[in-house]
């Protein structure tokens, strides 16, 4: 005998609502796909666009460089990162490209308008380092961009701004020591990078990193002198790093109270041996003319 259409129905609602009563019962891995949404979806939700995923910085801080890496300077001379590294001052190091179009000459500008103003010598109190990110560069456009920037501060050819160029090898080798994470986007035929300059102590660890296209120049100055453990710089920049801390939440040098009271207490305490040693010293030449 068949089954009326009405009844037929109310079978077919009365299973749909079991099926759905049961699937809601189950645990996510349960479900088909294990609850997990595809990567596809998320990269398609996503607002970042592919070719800038990756890209970062991530710290390593105290760690060494690549000092082993193999470059060509601007004169065309093959050279490791050690061999232009000072070890007696810190050193500026910018990971760049000569054809950016724009963040690059951002970077590599204020950090000439820092350089500048630092009323720090390049060459007697520091040294700096630029290393092209990109294999195709060329020690030619080295020597050209080297300078270009160096008389556009007014400094000789032979102040010690090294601008080298190397293989994919030795670039991604020097990249990872320090945390540059960069990419190749083939569609436009341009590198995607962070803008960022890394201060190194003159040993060639990473002291500090300093973000952006536009930053203190007294930040730049402070990681000089803390990167050279107060070797470079006047005995007031020493007492100015003293009260300042770098904060990793700003990326700044903040005033620092204990600093502050540090050098307070110790102010306090020299004046009053200073007042003290007079006092004495008056009570003794009584004594004597007694």
């Amino acid at each position: 005998m068949s089954t009326p259409p009405s009844s037929s129905l109310s079978l077919r609602a009365g299973m749909a609502a079991l099926l759905l009563a049961l699937g809601a019962g189950m645990p996510a891995y349960a479900l088909p796909g294990g609850g997990r949404t595809p990567q596809s979806i998320i990269d398609a939700q996503s607002d970042t666009p592919p070719q800038v995923r990756g890209v970062d910085v991530e710290e390593h801080l105290g760690e060494l460089v690549a000092l082993e890496s193999r470059f060509t300077d601007a004169l065309g001379k093959p050279v490791q990162l050690r061999d232009v590294l000072p070890r007696t001052r810190p050193v500026l190091l910018t990971l760049v490209y000569y054809n950016c179009p724009l963040l690059c000459n951002l970077v590599i500008n204020e950090q000439i308008r820092n350089m500048r103003e630092l009323g720090l010598e390049l060459g007697k109190d520091y040294e700096a380092v630029t290393v092209s990110i990109d294999p195709k560069d060329t020690p030619a456009q080295s020597l050209e961009r080297r300078r270009r920037h160096l008389q556009s501060m007014g400094l000789p050819e032979t102040a010690p701004w090294h601008f080298l160029t190397g293989t994919e090898d030795n670039i991604r080798l020097l990249a990872d020591a320090v945390g540059f994470k960069y990419s190749y986007d083939a569609s436009t035929q341009q590198y995607v990078h962070p803008a960022v300059v890394m201060v190194l102590t003159p040993e060639g660890s990473i002291s500090r990193y300093l973000y952006g296209t536009s930053f203190r120049v007294q930040d730049m100055k402070l990681a000089l002198v803390e990167a050279a453990g107060g070797r470079v710089g006047t005995s007031l920049d020493r007492v100015i790093l003293t009260c300042f801390k770098y904060d990793t939440a700003t990326r700044r040098y903040g005033f620092y109270i204990f600093g502050f009271l540090r050098i307070g207490s110790l102010m306090v305490f020299a004046a009053l041996a200073t007042m003290l040693a007079y006092y004495w010293r008056r009570e003794l030449k009584k004594g004597a003319a007694a």
